[in-house]
């Protein structure tokens, strides 16, 4: 940007120059016109004094004529009386009030109809960005100043849900499909940012949403997985077979997100034999298996989360702190969770099988897992005020692994 304003104060420079030039070429001719008007009144001068020498019989018709050329060789040899004489009438104070209002009028015309809100944006795009904050900020500043932006509106939503910022992703997925329409995939995604944002509640909204995508396309997977999801936390374990399993047909077997989702149904299943009404025809294999989900795992997942010096001093004790463990890829769900508070920091935890949140769905399980820890003021995992790196490991590292907190959110 400091660029740009150079090259702009360098061309008003040469507008003011042009403008000015009348006034300082007008002050030199002036001096020549003032020069040759003193030669012709000496030139005069000089002649009535030789007419007078005549008349009184002092000079000869000869000398009269001789004097007569002496004079008008000299007057030629001072000025330039051949050459024929311009004149600039535009005067001193035009030029002068154009100088003034050129500067002025060009800087109003430019914040009125300029850019240089885009030539700021242009300029940051040519740099890498370096943290993920940097990443938000700038397809922030992109949507701000190209409101009609869709691939940033888009990636922006996807960036907001990965740092656990499902408000404003909701907020962004309705900016996208105001602009691109209400395609089925978005609408599952806008509804996954909802039921996050509103705390995991099922809303009139979200299952209007919901209705809408899979209307659109019956295998919308992401409306399948949200609609199971909700499903399984209401225990209607049934209804959340059906929604994951339909989702799973369209998954490749090889997708990180399969064995997820067939964890998943599998665990609906237990829940659904579990339920009351399946009590009385509950085997004892069934039993056995019940009592294998619930044996130790040795699997220990080594964290250490500390806060830097300068975030501490701006931080209360009794803060909350929230250690997320999720899958690289697929779901953000959190696979396990820990809860601590600002004065238990410096902190190391292990994290085993029996943190999962899904209980049928070990750590150990997860080949690639996503850590990430956040601070809260008001408990609240979704309104997290600062938050670390997330960083990615391979879960079968036996290694401790170290989260700092530094970043605000």
């Amino acid at each position: 940007m400091t660029q740009f304003w150079i090259y702009a104060v360098l061309l008003m420079l040469a507008a003011l120059f042009l403008l000015l030039w009348p006034i300082l070429r007008g002050r030199k001719d002036q001096a020549e016109e003032d020069r040759t008007a003193l030669n012709i009144a000496l030139y005069e001068e000089h002649i009535a004094e030789l007419e007078e020498q005549h008349a009184s019989g002092a000079l000869s018709a000869e000398q009269l004529a001789e004097g007569r050329l002496e004079a008008d060789r000299e007057l030629l040899d001072d000025t330039d009386v051949g050459r024929p004489k311009q004149s600039v009438s535009l005067g001193n104070a035009l030029p002068l009030i154009a100088a003034l209002l050129v500067p002025i009028a060009g800087l109003g015309l430019y914040f009125h109809w300029g850019a240089s809100d885009k030539v700021a944006l242009t300029l940051s795009l040519a740099e890498q960005p370096k943290t993920v904050e940097d990443m938000i900020k700038r397809l922030e500043d992109t949507v701000r100043v190209q409101p009609d932006a869709v691939d940033a509106w888009y990636f922006l939503a996807r960036t907001y849900m990965s740092e656990q910022r499902p408000k404003d992703a909701a907020h962004a997925y309705e900016k996208t499909i105001e602009l691109v329409g209400r395609q089925p995939d978005l609408l599952g995604q806008w509804a996954q940012a909802l039921y996050f944002a509103d705390g995991n509640q099922w809303t009139a909204n979200i299952q209007s949403l919901v209705d809408e995508a899979l209307a659109r396309d019956p295998n919308e997977s992401t409306a399948l997985g949200l609609v199971g999801m909700a499903a399984f936390e209401d225990k209607r374990f049934q209804d959340a077979i059906d929604a994951w399993t339909q989702l799973s047909t369209g998954l490749d077997p090889e997708d990180p997100s399969y064995d997820i989702i067939q964890t998943g149904i599998e665990r609906a299943r237990n829940g659904l034999a579990e339920s009351p009404q399946s009590e009385l025809s509950s085997s004892p294999k069934t039993d056995a298996s019940t009592i294998e989900l619930e044996s130790v795992n040795d699997y220990q997942l080594q964290v250490e989360i500390t806060i830097s010096d300068e975030l501490a001093a701006q931080v209360a004790a009794t803060d909350t702190v929230f250690v997320f463990v999720r899958p690289e890829a697929g779901s953000p769900i959190p696979l396990a969770a820990k809860r601590l508070t600002v004065a238990d920091l410096p902190a190391q935890i292990a994290l085993t099988d029996a943190d999962s949140l899904l209980p049928d769905l070990k750590l150990s399980s997860i080949a690639r897992l996503k850590l990430q820890a956040s601070i809260s003021s008001s408990g609240d995992a979704n309104q997290a005020q600062w938050s670390s790196e997330s960083i990615f490991i391979d879960a079968t590292e036996d290694t401790q692994h170290a989260l700092l907190i530094d970043q605000k959110k």
